[in-house]
């Protein structure tokens, strides 16, 4: 079945005028789109930066430039990673 509304998203932190951080509270606050599964990319990847994705809504977080292999794991890793647990 074809869905219109987008179900994952990709989102560097780095962004002009506003940052990855306030795009996922931005999404999340928007009820439709509480459903989404958010991707950090980000070229920090300390616990701090892992943390501050996850407290601003982001499921998962991936360092830059990430693999596809590390981008389809996440999404492979999909039920899980929205269950609450950010992953690494």
């Amino acid at each position: 079945m074809f869905r219109p509304d987008p179900q994952v998203v990709l989102c560097n932190i780095g962004l002009p005028g506003i940052d990855g951080y306030e795009v996922a509270r931005t999404l999340r606050a928007n009820d439709s789109l509480r459903g989404l599964y958010l991707v950090a990319l980000s070229g920090y990847a300390l616990p701090e930066d892992l943390k501050r994705a996850e407290d601003a809504g982001f499921d998962t977080h991936l360092a830059k430039p990430p693999s596809l292999e590390k981008i389809e794991e996440r999404l492979d890793n999909l039920p899980r990673a929205r269950s609450g647990e950010i992953v690494g």
